[in-house]
Protein backbone atom coordinates (compact mmCIF):
# COMPACT_ATOMS: atom_id res chain seq x y z
CA UNK A 1 0.00 0.00 0.00
CA UNK A 2 1.46 3.37 -0.73
CA UNK A 3 -0.13 6.79 0.97
CA UNK A 4 0.70 9.83 -0.43
CA UNK A 5 1.08 12.94 2.85
CA UNK A 6 0.85 16.59 1.49
CA UNK A 7 1.27 19.13 3.71
CA UNK A 8 1.01 23.13 3.43
CA UNK A 9 -0.78 22.95 -0.15
CA UNK A 10 -1.51 27.16 0.52
CA UNK A 11 -3.51 27.47 -2.52
CA UNK A 12 -1.11 25.75 -4.88
CA UNK A 13 -1.45 22.39 -5.93
CA UNK A 14 -0.32 22.20 -9.56
CA UNK A 15 2.72 20.14 -8.27
CA UNK A 16 0.46 17.28 -6.33
CA UNK A 17 -1.78 16.97 -9.45
CA UNK A 18 1.13 15.98 -11.70
CA UNK A 19 2.63 14.09 -9.45
CA UNK A 20 -0.60 11.57 -9.02
CA UNK A 21 -1.28 11.88 -13.39
CA UNK A 22 2.13 9.76 -13.34
CA UNK A 23 2.39 8.15 -9.78
CA UNK A 24 -0.82 6.35 -8.76
CA UNK A 25 -0.90 5.92 -4.93
CA UNK A 26 -3.79 4.11 -2.79
CA UNK A 27 -4.53 6.73 -0.18
CA UNK A 28 -3.61 10.55 0.01
CA UNK A 29 -3.57 12.62 3.11
CA UNK A 30 -3.53 16.47 3.42
CA UNK A 31 -2.10 17.74 6.78
CA UNK A 32 -3.14 21.32 7.05
CA UNK A 33 -3.27 24.77 5.12
CA UNK A 34 -5.00 23.90 1.80
CA UNK A 35 -5.32 27.71 1.49
CA UNK A 36 -3.37 30.90 2.05
CA UNK A 37 -6.15 32.18 4.49
CA UNK A 38 -9.15 31.04 2.45
CA UNK A 39 -11.13 31.39 0.18
CA UNK A 40 -12.81 28.41 1.31
CA UNK A 41 -14.29 27.61 -2.12
CA UNK A 42 -11.04 27.61 -3.46
CA UNK A 43 -10.18 24.68 -0.86
CA UNK A 44 -13.33 22.56 -2.00
CA UNK A 45 -11.97 23.28 -5.71
CA UNK A 46 -8.64 21.90 -4.74
CA UNK A 47 -9.71 19.29 -2.71
CA UNK A 48 -12.32 17.60 -5.51
CA UNK A 49 -9.43 17.96 -7.96
CA UNK A 50 -6.92 15.79 -5.77
CA UNK A 51 -10.22 13.40 -5.06
CA UNK A 52 -10.46 13.24 -8.94
CA UNK A 53 -7.96 10.53 -9.06
CA UNK A 54 -10.50 8.11 -7.75
CA UNK A 55 -8.08 7.49 -4.56
CA UNK A 56 -9.82 8.04 -1.04
CA UNK A 57 -8.24 11.68 0.44
CA UNK A 58 -8.12 12.47 3.63
CA UNK A 59 -8.09 16.11 4.99
CA UNK A 60 -7.22 18.38 8.34
CA UNK A 61 -7.38 22.26 7.95
CA UNK A 62 -4.32 24.40 9.23
CA UNK A 63 -3.74 27.24 10.91
CA UNK A 64 -3.91 29.56 7.86
CA UNK A 65 -7.08 28.20 6.90
CA UNK A 66 -10.24 29.90 7.33
CA UNK A 67 -12.25 28.62 10.82
CA UNK A 68 -15.48 28.07 8.66
CA UNK A 69 -13.33 25.30 6.29
CA UNK A 70 -14.43 22.56 8.03
CA UNK A 71 -17.54 22.29 6.02
CA UNK A 72 -16.17 22.99 2.63
CA UNK A 73 -14.14 19.77 3.28
CA UNK A 74 -17.33 17.90 4.22
CA UNK A 75 -18.85 19.42 1.37
CA UNK A 76 -16.04 18.24 -0.74
CA UNK A 77 -15.16 14.61 -2.15
CA UNK A 78 -12.24 14.53 0.60
CA UNK A 79 -13.15 13.05 3.85
CA UNK A 80 -12.34 15.32 6.68
CA UNK A 81 -10.19 13.89 9.94
CA UNK A 82 -10.22 16.58 12.16
CA UNK A 83 -11.26 15.60 15.58
CA UNK A 84 -12.39 12.13 14.10
CA UNK A 85 -10.84 8.94 12.82
CA UNK A 86 -11.59 6.33 10.16
CA UNK A 87 -10.34 2.88 9.82
CA UNK A 88 -8.99 1.64 6.22
CA UNK A 89 -8.31 -1.99 6.19
CA UNK A 90 -6.04 -2.51 9.66
CA UNK A 91 -4.79 1.22 9.49
CA UNK A 92 -6.55 3.48 11.83
CA UNK A 93 -6.21 7.06 10.88
CA UNK A 94 -7.43 10.25 13.22
CA UNK A 95 -6.70 13.82 13.16
CA UNK A 96 -6.55 16.80 14.39
CA UNK A 97 -6.07 20.54 12.65
CA UNK A 98 -5.28 23.61 13.60
CA UNK A 99 -2.32 24.51 15.46
CA UNK A 100 -1.08 25.47 18.74
CA UNK A 101 -1.08 29.13 19.43
CA UNK A 102 1.27 31.21 17.28
CA UNK A 103 2.42 35.31 17.46
CA UNK A 104 0.49 35.80 14.23
CA UNK A 105 -2.99 35.06 15.68
CA UNK A 106 -4.19 33.09 12.44
CA UNK A 107 -7.51 31.61 12.06
CA UNK A 108 -7.78 28.45 13.68
CA UNK A 109 -5.60 28.11 16.49
CA UNK A 110 -6.24 26.24 19.77
CA UNK A 111 -5.27 25.96 23.89
CA UNK A 112 -2.44 23.69 24.19
CA UNK A 113 -5.34 22.11 27.03
CA UNK A 114 -8.19 21.42 23.75
CA UNK A 115 -5.34 20.09 21.42
CA UNK A 116 -4.60 17.25 24.05
CA UNK A 117 -8.68 16.54 25.14
CA UNK A 118 -9.34 15.87 22.02
CA UNK A 119 -6.47 14.39 20.31
CA UNK A 120 -6.33 11.94 23.17
CA UNK A 121 -9.93 11.29 22.36
CA UNK A 122 -9.69 10.63 18.59
CA UNK A 123 -6.50 8.96 19.02
CA UNK A 124 -8.03 6.26 21.48
CA UNK A 125 -10.38 5.32 19.18
CA UNK A 126 -8.01 3.75 16.79
CA UNK A 127 -5.24 2.48 19.37
CA UNK A 128 -6.48 -1.10 18.88
CA UNK A 129 -5.25 -1.04 15.01
CA UNK A 130 -2.28 -3.01 13.79
CA UNK A 131 -1.16 0.32 12.22
CA UNK A 132 -2.15 3.84 13.87
CA UNK A 133 -1.52 7.20 11.93
CA UNK A 134 -1.65 10.97 13.74
CA UNK A 135 -2.33 13.29 11.44
CA UNK A 136 -1.83 16.94 12.55
CA UNK A 137 -0.93 20.41 11.17
CA UNK A 138 1.27 21.01 14.29
CA UNK A 139 4.42 18.82 14.95
CA UNK A 140 5.16 17.94 18.57
CA UNK A 141 7.46 20.12 20.69
CA UNK A 142 11.26 19.19 20.56
CA UNK A 143 12.02 17.69 17.48
CA UNK A 144 13.60 18.03 14.13
CA UNK A 145 10.06 18.94 12.70
CA UNK A 146 9.56 21.93 14.78
CA UNK A 147 12.24 23.92 14.82
CA UNK A 148 12.45 28.15 13.66
CA UNK A 149 15.35 29.65 11.51
CA UNK A 150 16.35 31.29 14.75
CA UNK A 151 16.63 27.26 16.74
CA UNK A 152 13.75 28.17 19.06
CA UNK A 153 11.08 25.06 18.71
CA UNK A 154 7.61 26.01 18.60
CA UNK A 155 5.61 22.71 18.21
CA UNK A 156 2.75 21.44 20.02
CA UNK A 157 3.11 20.20 23.74
CA UNK A 158 -0.26 18.41 23.60
CA UNK A 159 0.56 16.21 20.11
CA UNK A 160 4.11 15.31 22.09
CA UNK A 161 1.85 14.68 25.10
CA UNK A 162 -0.51 12.52 23.04
CA UNK A 163 2.17 10.27 20.67
CA UNK A 164 3.84 9.55 23.56
CA UNK A 165 1.42 8.18 25.07
CA UNK A 166 -0.16 6.41 22.69
CA UNK A 167 3.06 5.90 20.15
CA UNK A 168 1.25 5.64 16.45
CA UNK A 169 2.85 4.14 14.41
CA UNK A 170 3.12 7.62 12.42
CA UNK A 171 2.57 10.97 13.04
CA UNK A 172 2.17 13.16 9.97
CA UNK A 173 2.40 16.59 10.33
CA UNK A 174 3.59 20.60 8.99
CA UNK A 175 3.12 24.05 9.80
CA UNK A 176 6.60 24.81 9.87
CA UNK A 177 7.51 25.15 6.60
CA UNK A 178 11.30 25.58 7.16
CA UNK A 179 11.85 22.11 9.40
CA UNK A 180 10.70 19.45 6.66
CA UNK A 181 12.54 16.71 8.33
CA UNK A 182 11.82 13.08 10.05
CA UNK A 183 12.18 12.56 13.70
CA UNK A 184 11.55 9.32 16.09
CA UNK A 185 9.43 9.60 19.67
CA UNK A 186 10.17 6.25 21.08
CA UNK A 187 7.95 3.95 18.48
CA UNK A 188 6.70 6.74 16.77
CA UNK A 189 8.33 8.42 13.44
CA UNK A 190 7.18 12.08 13.02
CA UNK A 191 7.14 13.68 9.48
CA UNK A 192 7.23 16.95 8.27
CA UNK A 193 7.58 16.99 4.46
CA UNK A 194 7.98 20.43 4.30
CA UNK A 195 5.81 22.97 1.99
CA UNK A 196 4.13 21.28 -1.07
CA UNK A 197 5.12 24.54 -3.22
CA UNK A 198 9.02 23.75 -2.21
CA UNK A 199 8.01 20.09 -4.17
CA UNK A 200 8.42 17.98 -1.28
CA UNK A 201 5.92 15.33 -0.27
CA UNK A 202 5.80 12.42 2.04
CA UNK A 203 5.41 8.79 0.36
CA UNK A 204 4.85 5.74 3.06
CA UNK A 205 4.90 2.11 1.97
CA UNK A 206 3.26 -0.16 3.81
CA UNK A 207 4.40 -3.87 3.20
CA UNK A 208 1.55 -6.02 4.85
CA UNK A 209 2.93 -9.32 2.72
CA UNK A 210 4.33 -10.88 6.40
CA UNK A 211 1.80 -10.25 8.78
CA UNK A 212 4.09 -10.73 11.96
CA UNK A 213 6.39 -8.23 10.41
CA UNK A 214 4.82 -5.26 9.06
CA UNK A 215 7.29 -2.96 7.53
CA UNK A 216 6.09 0.83 7.01
CA UNK A 217 8.27 3.01 5.66
CA UNK A 218 8.17 6.85 4.85
CA UNK A 219 10.29 8.69 2.86
CA UNK A 220 10.44 12.34 2.01
CA UNK A 221 10.63 12.86 -1.76
CA UNK A 222 10.78 15.78 -4.27
CA UNK A 223 8.21 15.97 -6.97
Amino acid sequence: MKILAVSDIHGKHTKIIAYLNKNPVDLIILTGDITNFGPCELAEEILNEISSFDTPVLAIPGNCDPVDLYGNIENSRAINIHGTSVTIKNIGICGFGGSNPTPFNTPLEFDEIEIYNEAKKVMDSIKDNEITLFVTHAPPIGTKTDILPSGDHVGSESIRRVIEEYQPSLNLCGHIHESMAMDEIGKTTVVNPGMLKDGHVCLITIDDSDEENIKITPEIIEI
